[in-house]
């Protein structure tokens, strides 16, 4: 702030994540996009969450103090699936743990309110995006209300978050209301919370009554699906006693020039000098480039859909290729582009959101249980820029490590064929998810023969390349519905393909997901019959130990 002449800051960011300057981190690219609006950005990054004092190192902000959780849910960055506390945080120098407190978003708000008095509050980050409503919580087994009733922050930004956050210091500069901005959702008080203003509005189910009925949790997350379109969805609004949330429809998906303009801010590609050890997560994304936003796959575990949505935005060409071109120059780089993806990596190119059915569609997924019409799968356009890339001076290799729909890889074979011979080091990330077909239209994934159509497929162009390589699949255990008698299907598999799985994980049921609704009612997600649901610490290590037949029973292993 000296060297750059601010008397004070118009915006302040805390984070739970160390600070790392890389379009990947969710507050650098805020920060960023904040700052080439010319508004004069701080951040504090994982603050001693019991002194008030930690905030307030560049003195009050003008504007509003942002706040996110980090890259994660911190309950999930905190706990396993079998509710134990991790041994490591990614997102900390050094992986150490114990530098953000649990539900870090409420608890930042509360310690922004108590250093800075009045200050505007907002909530932002996957955090957020998942807590919006009142929500089934795993680790606490029970329904918390939203997250801006506990937090009680001003106004709460759900999804990327770039256009809603420049509205609001617009209008916050400008002393307006931060009333209806898309990709919001506020708690106005009990006078504004009447009824009768919310005639546009679908009511969810409210707190009260998801506490007193946990099947209604079922009915609440079915609701705000059926709202997730940027272009027809409804506010939603839900009852926490006198007062209301109101959420309004997400934020239209970023234009190509749109997305072009965030990636190519000034970003540094690197973590705060403040860091004494290496940021794990910052090591594994370091030379990884972000090409394609949005899943169009609406699994019914996942919460990207939730946050992204499903509408695809991709990069220009030129801008992906300039991102390298300048990695590629940087002092330290390998050689390798780690990758060049995003939720699904062969979609980049792809385009949904511009049929007129689009504008009205309600599905959750444009791939589930079919592929729509009206999603333009152009893979030719990601095989085009994996070659572009290739060429690029000073880069040896170019790897995918995103993940792919192997059923839309199936329908281009000169996909398969550049992903075998060129883009792959010797292992590639698959995931199947389960080979059970009940398990797997629950889980909103194709059936089991396209894993096993894609095994042959890659199997049969790396040994036209000659390379000697290895799909590593990701398998779930006890994902609601699946007993040891499904997951015998995936036993049976690891037998016959004498398979030491090395990615294995164990279901944790994300706050407002389908399968998290699944898990606290015990009712089919569609139809809402009874379906089985593995609870106890006994019941999942058995599953677990399905996965895991090569060391149970000493037979040969293999990755």
């Amino acid at each position: 702030m000296i060297d750059r002449g601010w008397d004070e800051l118009d915006v302040l960011l805390v984070t739970g994540d160390a600070y790392v300057d890389h379009p990947s981190f969710g507050a650098a690219v805020i920060g960023r996009v904040l700052e080439a609006e010319g508004w004069r950005v701080g951040i504090v990054a994982q603050p001693d969450w019991t002194d008030a004092e930690a905030l307030t190192v560049m003195g009050r902000p003008r504007l509003f103090c942002g706040i996110t959780a980090g890259n994660l849910d911190s309950m999930l960055a905190h706990y396993t699936a079998a509710r134990r506390r991790r041994r490591e945080d990614a997102y900390t120098p050094g992986g150490a743990v114990g530098k953000r407190p649990n539900l870090a978003s409420m608890v930042y708000a509360q310690l922004a309110r108590k250093a800075f008095p009045g200050i505007t509050t907002v909530l932002g980050g996957i955090e957020a995006s998942l807590r919006r409503t009142a929500h089934y919580d795993y680790w606490q087994d029970k329904v918390r209300p939203s997250i801006l009733a506990d937090a009680k922050a001003d106004i709460l930004v759900y999804g990327m978050g770039e256009q809603a956050v420049r509205e609001i210091a617009r209008r916050c500069a400008g002393a307006l209301p931060l009333d209806r901005i898309p990709g919001t959702a506020r708690m106005p008080g009990a006078r504004e919370s009447d009824a009768d203003r919310f005639a546009d509005c679908v009511l969810l189910p409210s707190l009260e009554e998801c506490r007193a009925d946990i099947r209604k949790v079922r009915e609440l997350t079915r609701l705000t699906e059926r709202e997730q379109n940027p272009f027809g969805g409804r506010p939603l609004v839900q009852r926490h006693g006198a007062r209301a949330v109101r959420i309004e429809p997400p934020a239209p998906p970023l234009s190509t020039e749109e997305m072009d303009r965030v990636y190519e801010l000034p970003f540094l590609r690197l973590p705060h000098p403040s860091a004494a050890e290496p940021i794990p997560a910052f090591t594994m994304i370091r030379d990884s480039v972000t090409v394609v936003r949005g899943c169009s796959g609406g699994c019914s575990f996942c919460g990207l859909g939730l946050h992204q949505g499903r509408f695809l935005s991709s990069r220009s060409e030129a801008s992906v290729l300039g991102e390298v071109r300048a990695m590629a120059a940087a002092p330290g780089f390998s050689g390798t582009v780690t990758d060049l993806g995003g939720p699904t990596a062969n979609l980049y190119g792809s385009v949904n959101g511009t049929a007129a059915a689009c504008r009205v569609c309600r599905r959750p997924s444009c791939l589930f249980p079919s592929p729509c019409p009206h999603l333009e799968r152009r893979q030719e356009a990601a095989v085009r820029l994996m070659s572009r890339v290739r060429e690029i001076e000073g880069v040896r290799h170019v790897f995918i490590q995103s993940g792919i729909r192997m059923d839309v890889a199936l329908e281009s074979p000169e996909y398969i064929r550049a992903l075998a011979r060129h883009h792959v080091s010797g292992h590639l990330k698959v995931a199947p998810e389960h080979l059970h077909p009940g398990t797997l239209r629950k889980m909103r994934k194709p059936g089991p023969e396209i894993f096993y159509a894609f095994q042959e497929a890659f199997a049969a162009e790396s040994r036209a390349a000659g390379r000697r390589q290895y799909l590593v699949p990701y398998f779930i255990s006890n994902f609601p519905g699946s007993t040891s008698r499904e997951m015998r299907e995936v036993e049976r598999f690891v037998l016959r393909e004498n398979w030491n799985l090395q990615q294995v994980q164990d279901f944790i049921p994300l706050p407002m997901t389908p399968a998290a609704a699944v898990y606290a009612t015990g009712l089919d997600y569609e139809t809402g019959a009874p379906v089985p649901v593995v609870r106890g610490l006994a019941e999942r290590r058995e599953q677990m130990g399905q996965l895991r037949p090569r060391a149970r029973r000493g037979r040969r292993r293999r990755s």
